[in-house]
């Protein structure tokens, strides 16, 4: 943590690469926005392991890792609900992550971005648990609350820059 500190610190003071901080941005510091867009982004990359054990305890382990079917007829309905809820969790994490490290770098913290981080962390594990336990409602409701924390980054970055 503090070599990437050093290192930002070096490149918005003059020091090496000191042209990579543009005009106008200040260095970053790891806030509690990053801390849980970390969070959310380790959750992200978890969540391949559930399915991928089902897929291997199905099928074995060398039909598991074979080129994989559309559907394979052997698959368990929930195993696919994991995986689309996956797929859902990085779409919605390239929206996201992009507007948390831009609201970092130009100081965009408030107390609205840390709870709209909670709020959409805690919504991407709700969604992906209930996508796979095939609860369509609850499934909406937090995927709507996802959606609402990223608009309120983007909209604090919108109001920063005004």
């Amino acid at each position: 943590m503090s070599d990437i500190k050093s290192t930002l610190a070096a490149r918005s003071s003059g020091g090496f690469a000191a042209g990579f901080v543009p005009a106008g941005f200040r260095s970053m510091t790891f806030t509690a926005e990053l801390y849980l867009l970390t969070l959310t982004a380790l959750a992200t990359a978890l969540m391949w392991i559930p399915y991928t054990i089902a897929g291997i305890s199905r099928l074995g382990l060398a039909r598991a890792l074979a080129n994989p079917l559309p559907r394979p007829v052997e698959s368990l309905d929930w195993a696919q609900r994991a995986k689309r809820a996956h797929a859902n969790a990085v779409e919605n994490l390239v929206v996201f992550a992009p507007l948390v490290l831009v609201a970092a770098l130009i100081g965009a913290s408030s107390p609205a971005t840390v709870l709209a981080s909670k709020i959409y962390l805690a919504a991407r594990l709700v969604h992906y648990g209930v996508y796979v336990a095939g609860i369509p409602v609850v499934r909406t409701l937090a995927f709507v609350a996802g959606a609402g924390a990223t608009l309120v980054f983007a909209a604090s970055i919108l109001a920063h820059a005004g």
